[in-house]
């Protein structure tokens, strides 16, 4: 509907946005909240540089790579190795809160409102900060969760007490074999619950999730909603930014208001209905208090 249409870029001050957006999340009716990689990149979930080389330094050195991603795409040589690096990677960004109250901010800011939750991240960092599970939807998967590689079943698996094991035990960058995990269905080897690829995994919970978040929109289709968009790229816009841009255009009560840092933007046709603050999300969520 936007895709080939002129993108418009705001120059309100800052304080006015602000402003402007205090007072929408203050009248909204519901809140839907879309939440990308940005967001816990302002949290201080950062893949690189000094967090990268104090956790992987001995990885960068034997492999060569000087990113958490790039890690994460090697070809390791045996699964041992593969593991040893995933159990860490997984760690230090599922069971390891961000540097940041980010999170907890952004929570204080909706929890007396009517809201949802819809994210393409997969670091659990709304659920840590106890957002009600019912009120969310992660569509991507999670770091936290195992699948079948084949997958010959519709189920997830959680990794906690296996990742934490690993990391314990791994030695010169390699787990023993005897935690390499694998499916108890068919003992194929478990990967990753990681969007990926057409064997995704969609177990009955995340099929839940999917059904609450359209019930959620259909209800309220009408209302005075705020659509918050927070950190969201064009990896998967059909995901968050599209839709959010085709429902406030769909309703004249509706409000989008994008928050992202240098990509803060909306088609045209909705700039009267549309807040875009180019700035760092941690600091906007700061200053709505």
């Amino acid at each position: 509907m936007f895709l080939m249409k002129p993108i418009t870029v705001f120059t309100e001050s800052y304080s006015e946005q602000i402003d402007r957006l205090k007072h929408q999340i203050a009248n909204a009716d519901s809140i839907v909240v879309g939440a990308g990689a940005g967001l816990s990149t302002s949290a201080g979930f950062i893949y690189k540089g000094e967090r990268f080389s104090s956790h992987f330094a001995d990885f960068e050195q034997k492999y060569g790579f000087h990113d958490m991603y790039s890690g994460g795409f090697y070809p390791y040589k045996t699964p041992e190795e593969y593991w040893a690096y995933w159990s860490r990677y997984i760690y230090f960004n599922r069971y390891v809160d961000p540097p940041k109250s980010t999170y907890s901010d952004l929570l204080r800011l909706v929890k007396d409102k009517d809201y949802f939750i819809i994210t393409t991240n997969v670091d659990h960092c709304f659920q840590k900060v106890g957002i009600d599970k019912k009120s969310l939807f992660y569509t991507q998967g999670d770091y936290g969760l195992f699948q079948c590689s084949e997958p010959c079943c519709n189920e997830t698996f959680d990794n906690e007490t296996a990742v934490r094991q690993m990391l314990k035990e791994q030695k010169d960058m390699r787990i023993p074999t005897e935690l390499l995990p694998v499916c108890p269905h068919c003992g194929k080897p478990l990967t990753m619950n990681l969007r990926s690829d057409d064997k995704f995994v969609e177990d009955e919970g995340w099929h839940q999730a999917a059904e609450r978040y359209e019930n959620f929109l259909r209800i309220r289709s009408n209302q005075r909603t705020l659509f918050l968009e927070l950190g969201v790229g064009y990896n998967t816009p059909v995901i968050i930014k599209y839709p959010f841009w085709q429902m406030t255009a769909k309703n004249p009560k509706a409000v989008y208001a994008c928050i992202n840092n240098g990509e803060a933007v909306c088609p045209k046709e909705i700039t009267a209905q549309s807040i875009c603050i180019n700035s760092d999300i941690n600091r906007v969520i700061g200053d709505l208090w």
